[in-house]
C-alpha cells in the first residue's frame, strides 16, 4: 500500500464518554464488519467489558474507506489503564478526542489529550451524543476550545449511537491526519504496542512497522531482549485475523511467533530482520511501575499451583502484572500481585475466578514503602508485615501521588475538604471555563487506596473526575498497626498508617471485624496494637446456656452445675481453641461503609 494513503489513528476519551460506540459506527460504515455480524461494543472481545460496559485492552481493527487504508486503535478510558492509551498513542499518527455532549470534559479527557500532545500527533475534536436532552452543545464546545486552542467549527458534532454526522469524522480523518513517514528502504524496525499469549499458536506481536517490511517467514529479532524468533503469519485485524504476504512501511498488523513467553517480545521492543538487523532502537515505552499490592491466596492450599499456573499465563498478555510468592501462618500460600489500581486489581481477580475457576480469599491493598535502617541499608517492602523490628529503622518513606481532580465551581470547596481529610495539599486550581474548575493536589497514595474515589463521587453528586500519577517518596511518621484475634496476632491484617491516623482506623477496623468474625462457644478479644502498645478492643461474646436447653423444670441445682461444667469447657476452650476467621476479614479496609 502506498504510504500516502494509509492512516494510523487512535480514538481517546474518559470513560463512558462513547469510544467503542463510534469505533462500531466506522467499521460499520466502512463495510469492515456486515450488519448481520455487528453487534455493540464489537471490538471489547472479553465478557468482563462486555459486561462493566468499559474497554480494558486495546484492540486494533485495519479498514478500508474511499481507497484509503484506516488503521483504529479503539483504546481504554480508565485511568487504571492509561499506560494502554499511551502505548496506542506511540503507534499513530492522530486521534479522535471524544468528549460527551452532556458531561463535558473530565479528568481522563484532560490526561488523556496530555498524553496526545507530548506524542505530537494530530488532535481532531468530537462531541458525541448529541442527540441526548442533557446535551449541552456551547458550554462543551468552550470547553474544548479552551483545551485545545481549536476553532469552534473545528468541532464535529455527532451521535455514535445512532450514526450521525460519523461519516464527517471519517473524511476528517483522511483530510487531516498526516501519512506515515516510514522509509521502506531501509533496515527494517516495528514498534511492538501489545502482546498476548495464545494457547494454541503461542506468542501474537500487534506491531506499527516503522521502516522497511516483515514479510511471512522472516527470520525476526529483539533489539531489547536479543532474542529471535520466526514470523509465522503476518496479516491485520479486520478486527478477524487476516493473513497478508507482509506488514510494510507505516502499516499497523499482527504476527505471530513460534515464540513461548511474551518476555522475550516486550511491549515497547523493536523489531528487526535477522539477515539486515536495525542498529537503532524504535523509542520504547518506560516501563509501568505497579502501586498498589495485594496478597492473593486460595481458598484451598492444593489450589496453589493451579493459582501460580493461571497468574504466569494472565501475565503473559498484562504487561503491568508483576508478581511474586507469599507465605502467610493463617492463610498459607499464595502471592502478592502488584497492580496500577484498585479497578486493575478487581478486574484481574475477576478472571482469575472465571477463566480459571479459582476461589480466592484476597487481603486488604496496601501499597510499598521505602524503609531507611540505621546501619545505612534501604529496603522496600510491600506488605506491613515485612516491615523490620522498629529499633532497626531510622525512616520509613511512602509514595504521594500528583492527583487532579475536574469538578464543576460549586463543588471546589468539598472536593478541597476531601483533599485535607486525606492528608493531602492543594497545589493549585485553575478554570477549564467559567463554570468547570480543576484541583491539583498532593497527596499519599495509601490515604486514597481504598474509598476515595467513591467519596469523591458522593460530595460532588457524581459530577466529579480523578486521575492521577505517582510522584515521589516522602518520609513521613508512620507506624504499623496489628491486630490480635484471642491473643493470636494475624499478620495478613496489618496496615501501615500515620501516626495521627493510626488510633481512629484501629478502632474502625476491630468493629467491623466484630460484624464480619462468627461468634464463638468461647468470649473472643479482637485489639488493635501499635508495637507493643494496645490501642483498641472490641469482644465478641461467645454463646451462653446451650448446655441447659434439655432441661426440664427440676432442682435449680442441676441447672447450675451443668452451666458450672459448661464454664470450666469454655475457659479451657478459650486457652486452646481455634476461631476461624472468615474470607471477608481480609478485605475489611475495602468496606468503609
Amino acid at each position: 500500500m502506498n504510504q500516502s494513503h494509509i492512516r494510523n489513528f487512535c480514538i481517546i476519551a474518559h470513560i463512558d464518554h462513547g469510544k467503542s460506540t463510534l469505533a462500531d459506527r466506522l467499521l460499520e460504515m466502512t463495510g469492515t464488519v456486515q450488519k448481520r455480524d455487528m453487534k455493540a461494543q464489537l471490538l471489547d472481545k472479553m465478557d468482563l467489558e462486555r459486561e462493566k460496559g468499559i474497554t480494558i485492552k486495546l484492540a486494533p481493527v485495519r479498514m478500508k474507506y474511499q481507497d484509503y487504508e484506516l488503521n483504529l486503535i479503539d483504546t481504554p478510558g480508565h485511568v487504571d489503564f492509561s499506560y494502554e492509551v499511551s502505548r496506542s498513542l506511540e503507534a499513530c499518527e492522530g486521534a479522535i478526542l471524544v468528549v460527551d455532549a452532556s458531561q463535558g470534559i473530565q479528568a481522563q479527557t484532560l490526561a488523556n489529550v496530555y498524553l496526545a500532545m507530548d506524542a505530537d500527533l494530530t488532535i481532531i475534536p468530537v462531541l458525541n451524543k448529541i442527540d441526548l436532552p442533557a446535551a449541552d452543545v456551547d458550554r462543551v464546545s468552550e470547553e474544548v476550545i479552551s483545551l485545545l486552542g481549536c476553532k469552534k467549527e473545528d468541532i464535529l458534532h455527532i451521535s455514535a449511537k445512532t450514526g450521525m454526522g460519523v461519516e464527517v469524522v471519517l473524511d476528517k480523518v483522511v483530510s487531516e491526519i498526516p501519512a506515515p513517514k516510514g522509509d521502506e528502504s531501509l533496515p527494517t524496525r516495528a514498534l511492538i504496542f501489545d502482546s498476548y499469549y495464545d494457547d494454541y499458536r503461542g506468542v501474537i506481536l500487534y506491531v506499527r512497522t516503522v521502516d522497511g517490511k516483515i514479510s511471512k517467514g522472516d527470520q525476526i529479532q529483539m533489539m531489547a531482549t536479543d532474542s529471535q524468533g520466526l514470523a509465522l503469519e503476518v496479516g491485520a485485524l479486520t478486527p478477524a485475523m487476516s493473513p497478508l504476504p507482509s506488514i510494510d512501511a507505516g502499516e499497523i498488523g499482527y504476527i505471530v511467533t513460534n515464540l513461548r513467553s511474551t518476555r522475550e517480545a516486550k511491549v515497547g521492543d523493536t523489531v528487526t530482520l535477522v539477515k539486515s538487523p536495525a542498529t537503532e532502537v524504535l523509542p520504547g515505552y518506560k516501563d509501568v511501575k505497579p502501586f498498589v499490592y495485594a496478597g492473593f491466596f486460595p481458598e484451598s492450599n492444593e489450589q496453589y499451583n493451579e493459582l501460580k499456573e493461571a497468574i504466569e499465563k494472565l501475565s503473559l498478555s498484562d504487561s503491568a502484572l508483576v508478581w511474586e510468592p507469599e507465605n502467610s501462618p493463617v492463610l498459607g500460600f499464595g502471592v502478592r500481585i502488584g497492580f496500577l489500581g484498585l479497578l486493575h486489581m478487581d478486574i484481574v481477580r475477576e478472571r482469575l475466578e472465571r477463566e480459571y475457576n479459582l476461589d480466592l480469599i484476597v487481603t486488604n491493598p496496601s501499597t510499598d514503602y521505602q524503609v531507611d535502617l540505621n546501619d545505612g541499608e534501604s529496603i522496600g517492602i510491600r506488605s506491613a508485615a515485612d516491615l523490620p523490628d522498629v529499633a532497626k529503622v531510622a525512616e520509613i518513606r511512602e509514595p504521594w501521588i500528583k492527583g487532579e481532580v475536574v469538578v464543576p465551581k460549586d463543588y471546589v470547596g468539598a472536593v478541597i475538604q476531601l483533599i485535607v481529610s486525606k492528608r493531602g495539599i492543594q497545589k493549585n486550581l485553575s478554570f477549564v471555563d467559567a463554570q468547570l474548575a480543576v484541583v491539583a493536589f498532593d497527596a499519599p497514595l495509601a490515604n486514597l487506596l481504598t474509598d476515595f474515589y467513591d467519596q469523591l463521587k458522593s460530595v460532588t453528586s457524581g459530577y466529579g473526575s480523578f486521575n492521577y500519577e505517582l510522584d515521589n517518596y516522602r518520609a513521613e511518621d508512620l507506624v504499623r498497626v496489628d491486630f490480635y484475634i484471642a491473643g493470636d496476632m494475624v499478620a495478613a491484617l496489618s496496615v501501615m498508617a500515620h501516626k495521627t491516623e493510626a488510633q481512629a482506623l484501629g478502632r474502625e477496623t476491630v468493629k467491623k471485624l466484630k460484624e464480619v468474625i462468627p461468634r464463638q462457644n468461647f468470649q473472643v478479644a479482637l485489639q488493635a496494637a501499635i508495637g507493643g502498645r494496645f490501642i483498641a478492643r472490641e469482644d465478641l461474646s461467645g454463646y451462653r446456656k446451650d448446655v441447659t436447653a434439655k432441661l426440664y423444670g427440676g432442682d435449680v441445682t442441676r441447672r447450675k452445675k451443668l452451666l458450672e461444667k459448661q464454664k470450666k469447657g469454655k475457659a479451657r476452650m478459650k486457652r486452646f481453641g481455634k476461631v476461624d476467621i472468615p474470607a471477608e476479614a481480609f478485605t475489611v479496609m475495602l468496606k468503609r461503609d
